[in-house]
This record gives structure tokens, C-alpha cells and sequence, in this order.
């Protein structure tokens, strides 16, 4: 298969990436090609090293040792904002809106910073840019409401709305559904499928098995720092190694 990056190029590639917190090892020679629109589930208990990973790849940690190549550059040593102006974006799992913002002034500044170079697009377009992703979002009715009074799944949607104003080819969504009712999890994870049918590669890290069975075409586990499965998600759920650092058995 061609693409404009070249031929089987992965979009991210993770080359035995090791992060060390003095004497502990948070992740050990992890190494995983993913490939563009890829939709990708990253699971394992607390403390397997997901949330390590993703920082390293967004690049709040930098590491011991391995390579972060994305869209075939090495990005290893770039700091976050590079990053982010390369095509990669997060959300976090505790939204940190700009509260004293309206939400479509909170996606103004991610517009704002992506598009920091190109001074042709009026106010005008960049209004009309975030209405598009809030009307995407469900939360066009919301746009002059400031971010204080959004409820909870609004929060997360506009979380992700922000993410995805930065105009990502990779978007990391950190357990985006955390405390949501079960409909609300059907919210955001339809939000998810739709921004996948995008041309959006999404890494999602989340807690909830039936969400991420749900959404991943491919479902990679982490514990202590270590990859110890990786492929579809049925055979990696029937995974023993899996059962058995979630279960502790």
C-alpha cells in the first residue's frame, strides 16, 4: 500500500523507547509501529507506564533511550509545542478548560496555536472553523457559554473539541470516558469513531474494556513498563498474561 508518506511508512513509529524515574523503569524498551487512520486501544492496570508513554510521545517526558518518528521525521527530541505544530494532539483525562472562557474561546487559542504561522485566515473563517468542530461536537448550542457551566460529558467533548481544533493527524485521547454514565460513554465514543472516519489516527487510552473492544482495530497491553500483548482486541482480552495483570492473579 502507497501513501503520500511512502509506502508501508507507519505513521508513528516508538523505537524501543525507555523512560526511568530515578531507580524505577517506567517503560522498558517498548516498541510499536501504528499506521495512518489506525484506530488503537492502549490498555493496563494502573502504573503499567499508558500515561508515560503518551507523554513521551507528545513530548512532556523526554527518554533515556529509543526514537519517536512520526510522518517519517524523528521527533524524539522536539519539545511538545513542535509536536503539537506536527500534527500530534491530546486530550486529558482531567479536562483543564480556560474557565473564565467561553467554549468557543477555548478553541479559539488551539486554533490559534496551530494555525500560529498563517496570518491569511480572518476572524471570520476562524469562527466559522470552530462552529464547525462544535457543531461536530454537539456543542454548538454551547459556544458563548462559558466553560465553568458545562456539565461533565460537556467537558470531555469540548476537551476533545479543543484537540482536534489543533487539526491533528494523531489524536491521543486520555481516558476520555472516565466517570460517564454508560450513554454518555456512547457519546463520546461515537464522537471518537466519527473524528477516526476523518483521516484522524487516534490512540485511546481507557479503562472501560467494552468501550475499547469496541472502538480498536488493534489493542496494545502495557505492565510494568513492558509490552506484553499486542494485536486484535478479542485475542488480546483472551490473553492470560492480560487476565492476569488486571485480575492479580
Amino acid at each position: 500500500m502507497m501513501s503520500s508518506d511512502g509506502p508501508e511508512l507507519p505513521l508513528l513509529r516508538i523505537g524501543a523507547l525507555t523512560k526511568r524515574f530515578g531507580g524505577f523503569t517506567a517503560l522498558d524498551n517498548v516498541s510499536v509501529d501504528i499506521r495512518a487512520g489506525e484506530r488503537f486501544g492502549l490498555i493496563g492496570p494502573n502504573g503499567s507506564g499508558k500515561t508515560t508513554l503518551i507523554n513521551c510521545i507528545s513530548g512532556a517526558f523526554r527518554t533515556e533511550a529509543g526514537t519517536v518518528v512520526f510522518r517519517g521525521e524523528d521527533i524524539t527530541r522536539l519539545p511538545p509545542y513542535v509536536r503539537t505544530r506536527r500534527g500530534i494532539a491530546r486530550s486529558f483525562q482531567i479536562p483543564r478548560p480556560f474557565k473564565s472562557m467561553t467554549v468557543a474561546e477555548n478553541l479559539m487559542v488551539a486554533l490559534d496555536f496551530a494555525a500560529a504561522a498563517d496570518d491569511s485566515v480572518s476572524a471570520a473563517q476562524r469562527r466559522d472553523s470552530v462552529m464547525s468542530i462544535l457543531t461536530q461536537m454537539g456543542l454548538a448550542s454551547k459556544a458563548d457559554v462559558s466553560a465553568a457551566r458545562l456539565s461533565q460529558v460537556e467537558l470531555r467533548k469540548m476537551e476533545l473539541a479543543r484537540a482536534v481544533a489543533a487539526r491533528p493527524k494523531l489524536l491521543i485521547s486520555d481516558e476520555a470516558m472516565a466517570g460517564l454514565s454508560s450513554s454518555e460513554v456512547d457519546e463520546v465514543l461515537d464522537l471518537l469513531m466519527s473524528l477516526a472516519g476523518q483521516d484522524i489516527t487516534i490512540i485511546m487510552i481507557e479503562h472501560i474494556m467494552q468501550a475499547v473492544m469496541r472502538f480498536s482495530e488493534r489493542v496494545m497491553c502495557l505492565d510494568a513498563g513492558r509490552i506484553i500483548a499486542i494485536g486484535a482486541p478479542a485475542e488480546v482480552m483472551a490473553n492470560q498474561r492480560v487476565q492476569e495483570a488486571y485480575l492479580g492473579t
